[in-house]
């Protein structure tokens, strides 16, 4: 079972989403507050399993509604994805990845442990 892990950081708090192997799978933006950090969490949860896969990494993708996953290339070349809620806010980002195999795998990785992560 994945696990969201709430933590302070200098300018405010975050959060990290890891895999069952406690790697991190996916991270948040810096909330002013820990209620704010919570409601990103709850949206994680929501939106991750309804979401729509967007692949930006070729010409003439298809632009999903939101929520959705977005896929991109990052400017060292790696892929990467951000999900985001029903209202367009970008809500998670990941690490990069070398192989657009892995980066998918990641999106499923967050579908399957954000349902179900305990907050740490």
């Amino acid at each position: 079972m994945g696990k969201f892990v709430v933590k302070e950081v200098k300018t405010g708090i975050k959060f990290d989403l890891k895999a069952t192997n406690g790697q991190i799978i996916a991270n948040s933006e810096v909330y002013k507050s820990k209620a704010s950090c919570m409601k990103g969490i709850n949206s994680v949860i929501n939106n991750a399993p309804i979401a729509n896969v967007e692949d930006q990494t070729v010409e003439n993708y298809k632009v999903e509604k939101n929520p959705k996953f977005e896929i991109y290339k990052d400017k060292a070349g790696e892929f990467r994805f951000r999900l985001k809620a029903k209202n367009g806010a970008i809500i998670a980002v990941s690490e990069g990845y070398k192989t657009m195999e892995n980066c998918k795998n990641g999106v499923e990785s967050v579908r399957k442990n954000a349902a179900n992560a305990t907050i740490e």
